[in-house]
């Protein structure tokens, strides 16, 4: 068995519901991979880093992969970038459609948009722990089994899965999202928020949409189908017809 779970975003306490319900199903060996996306919107970015990396550092199996949103923090930190190529160039990592602002406010550091930014990239600097940002600059980009392929946002069809750059792994939709064909793995990935978790037979989009206060279902792999974990326990995610 193999577990999941997708995009997080500041929801702490959403984090440890999940990681109970898995628990509960596997146990506390229990391999999970995160899809990424463990910061922004959500209100308590900094705790979900920190139990992420207590839980690698106990020795617990979890695979962290990489989101967009974690590299919009190492971004700022590294080099105070405040946008992304990827998206409209007025949107800026501060506005709340974002949710840096809530990211920073995490680690105590006032970010509005629009605001100068030198002020908070040095506060910033002073506030973020240092193990919190190596963490995020070491993310890994993909994970694979087998027959499955994790990551972030998804895949450019029609590459081979070694040769996927990292923009298209942390930030693809179009040319991804409507591909219905044969992959050469089933790829699970977040990104893209749903109001529930979908199973598209190529592909498992696990982002039920926690960034907007929607639920944070924990799936798990279990001999060739996907489920997702409940209180009352497992629920089937079947494939969806294909339009």
């Amino acid at each position: 068995m193999l577990y999941a779970i997708g995009d997080v975003h500041g929801q702490h306490e959403m984090l440890l519901q999940a990681l109970a319900l898995i628990h509960a199903d596997g146990g506390s060996d229990a391999q999970i991979v995160f899809v990424g996306d463990y910061v922004d919107r959500g209100p308590d970015s900094r705790a979900v880093i920190q139990t992420l990396m207590d839980g690698q550092a106990a020795g617990k199996n979890w695979i962290t992969l990489k989101g967009n949103h974690d590299r919009y923090v190492t971004r700022f930190l590294d080099d105070m970038i405040i946008n992304d190529s990827a998206t409209r160039p007025d949107l800026m990592w501060f506005n709340p459609r974002l949710g840096g602002d809530k990211t920073l406010l995490s680690y105590g550091v006032h970010a509005e948009d629009g605001k100068p930014v030198e002020p908070v990239h040095e506060a910033a600097l002073k506030a973020v722990p240092k193990d919190h940002r190596t963490w995020l600059e070491h993310l890994p980009l993909t994970f694979e089994t087998d027959d499955l392929f994790f990551c972030h946002a998804g895949i450019r069809p029609g590459i081979p899965l070694d040769q996927q750059v990292e923009n298209d792994l942390i930030w693809i939709r179009q040319g991804w999202l409507e591909f219905n064909g044969t992959l050469p793995k089933q790829v699970i990935h977040g990104h893209t928020a749903l109001e529930h978790p979908q199973h598209h037979g190529n592909r498992v989009n696990l982002d039920g949409g926690a960034g907007y206060f929607r639920p944070l279902h924990p799936a798990v792999y279990d001999d060739g189908d996907w489920y997702l974990l409940m209180p009352a326990g497992r629920i089937k995610l079947d494939p969806i017809p294909a339009e």
